[in-house]
This record gives C-alpha cells, structure tokens and sequence, in this order.
C-alpha cells in the first residue's frame, strides 16, 4: 500500500530509520553484551530487557523501512470538494447518542501526522472507508467492528499540512 507523506515527514523519518539501523542497533548490542557478561541468563533481568527492547528495534526499522519504500512523497492532494488520503477530514455524528457531535481526524497514517495532535483513521478503517472519496456534504454510514452502525456527515475536507 502506497503511503502519502510531505517531504517533511519523509525526511524526518529517514533521520529516524537511519538513527535506529546505525547508533540504536549499535547501543542495543552493547546493552546485550554487557548483560551476557553477567552471568546466568535465565534470571538475568537486564538481558531479557536488552533483547525485548531490540524486538522492538527491529520492528521499528522493518516498519519504516516498508514505509519509507512504499511512499509517495509530495503535496497534499488539492481540495476538490471530496475526502481524499492526506486530508484533515472534519465529520458530525448524525443520530444515536453521539448526535451532533464532531470529530476532526486525518485520513491517512501516523507517520503523516507528525508530532500534531490530531487524531488519525487509516483508509482501511472503517470510517475512513466509509468516508474516503465522499463528496462534503454527504451522509455515509458504517459498521464498527463490534457491528454497532453509525452515520456522519462529512463536514469538511481540505490538505493536511504540517
């Protein structure tokens, strides 16, 4: 799947993945080695932490290496009156006992978001499904995974930038 990201946000996470495959694999090994050196490694605490924290590492390099390949790095897609990947979408709940309610969320990925605090849907879920491609305006209901049904209206979308 193609991820879209400002050049800012592709430049701040090449720093981060250049970061973790160079000096954070490095300092791991050494916490490892030094743990080893300790003796016993059944009930050696540190070692155990030493290698769940490079687990962790090496998801994160696996994350952003897959990432950084699959991205489309540019503008956000111009405001054309639809909900789009890389948008700030603002909805209104529509009936239930959320009536009336807003969520403003992006419509994209973490790694878009940056350091914002801003709320974040992926396409795939299930209400950035329902409301990618939708025109502003429009009424669109979905499915929660607990199979509860819910309706927004799409009150907004425009370029998210950073």
């Amino acid at each position: 799947m193609t991820t879209w990201l400002t050049q800012d946000a592709y430049d701040r996470l090449c720093g981060e993945y250049e970061q973790l495959s160079g000096e954070g694999r490095a300092e791991v090994v050494k916490k490892i080695a030094a743990a080893r050196e300790e003796g016993d490694l059944k009930e050696n605490g540190g070692y155990h932490a030493a290698r769940e924290e490079q687990g962790k590492l090496e998801a994160r390099i696996k994350q952003l290496r897959h990432l950084l390949e699959n991205a489309q790095v540019g503008e956000p897609p111009a405001a054309d009156g639809s909900v789009q990947v890389g948008h700030a979408v603002s909805v209104a709940f529509v009936g239930g006992a959320l009536d009336g309610e807003q969520e403003t969320f992006l419509l994209g990925s973490r790694e878009q978001a940056g350091d914002h605090d801003i709320d974040v849907y992926s396409p795939q879920s299930p209400l950035g499904g329902a409301v990618l491609a939708q025109a502003v305006g429009t009424e669109v209901g979905y499915t929660l995974p607990n199979g509860k049904k819910l309706t927004v209206r799409v009150n907004k979308s425009e370029p998210f930038t950073e």
